[in-house]
């Protein structure tokens, strides 16, 4: 049975708005694999309809006949063929509808206040992370030790994705020089004139170490984290702009200076699939830095992002 161009119409605009309505949320929620769906703001279901209307007004002005065929319903219902009890009763209620739903629209309404975006949701955040402390930033006496007797040795190791570039420079350099003059530190040149005197202070050497850590934290930092946190931490990378949720500014002060290092390294570890629900929907971009950093690196990062945004960790309160 030929469905006629009119009711065609209609039953389009019905399917492409459940379409939108409630048929995108479900399907989103099996992509995500979320508790709950994602609902597509009324704004965008405006526009999908706004061009499905206008798609339609094109299909059915497109000659004479169509056009006939549209308004011959239209036409028939108005005249009365239909009965003129049902004619009268969509006029006066179909008026009716438009001026309840433009009333309701328009009436000033007591609402709850929204819930804003939880920048640090932590109720899956693991109690055995809050008394982490950053080992790369806190060395021991043990780690003090190790790296004199491996810069006594030249056999200090730096991280794989800076060593490509310390081998070149050693190749590069016309006089012989300790593979840790690399690193273009005051700590470091303190340290290796020690070094060559044959007497090192450990405090001097634990300068020397922190400053490694902090040049191989600021390295990895600049190859996976500044695209998007810039290269102040101040959240203006070159790909911030793409996000819905601009990446967080480290420089201010509600930031990371407002949690304890725990959070942080359980934060960049997990990245936004770790976050809790109530981080939706503004979830974060930031990838799980556990798949592709180790631990160590993890750790050298952070210590990188709070030198660079001059910051301190907050003190747990049970300290």
């Amino acid at each position: 049975m030929k469905i006629s161009r009119f009711f065609s119409v209609l039953l389009t605009l019905l399917v492409v708005y459940a379409l939108v309505k409630w048929g995108i949320p479900t399907v989103s929620r099996q992509i995500t694999g979320l508790p709950f769906p994602l609902p597509v703001p009324g704004t965008l279901i405006f526009i999908y309809m706004l061009l499905t209307v206008v798609a339609l007004i094109l299909f059915v002005t497109f000659s004479d006949t169509h056009m006939d065929e549209f308004l011959h319903p239209i036409k028939q219902f108005l005249r009365g063929n239909y009965g003129k009890l049902p004619r009268t009763i969509v006029l006066v209620v179909l008026p009716l509808l438009i001026g309840w739903q433009m009333y309701s629209s328009a009436v000033p309404k007591a609402q709850l206040p929204p819930s804003l975006r939880i920048q640090h949701p932590s109720s899956n955040f693991p109690a055995k992370f809050e008394d982490l402390h950053n080992p790369v930033a806190n060395p021991t006496a043990a780690d003090i030790d190790a790296f004199i007797e491996q810069a006594r040795a030249q056999e200090v190791q730096l991280i794989p994705q800076v060593m490509a570039d310390a081998e070149a420079w050693l190749e590069n350099n016309e006089e012989e020089v300790h593979p840790l003059s690399f690193i273009p530190a005051a700590a470091m040149t303190d340290f290796l004139a020690q070094l060559e005197s044959g007497k090192v202070d450990k405090e001097t050497a634990k300068a020397a170490l922190l400053e490694k850590n902090l040049f191989e934290g600021r390295a990895l930092y600049a190859m996976n984290c500044r695209p998007c946190h810039g290269d102040s931490v101040a959240g203006d990378g070159p790909m911030a702009d793409g996000f819905k949720l601009r990446p967080i500014n480290f420089t201010d002060n509600g930031t990371i200076e407002t949690i304890i290092e725990g959070y942080t390294y359980w934060r960049v570890s997990n990245g936004g699939p770790g976050l809790p629900t109530e981080a939706t929907p503004w979830d974060s971009a930031m990838p799980e830095w556990k798949l592709n950093l180790s631990e160590e690196e993890r750790w050298k990062i952070i210590m990188a992002e709070y030198e660079l945004a001059q910051k301190t960790p907050r003190i747990p309160e049970s300290h």
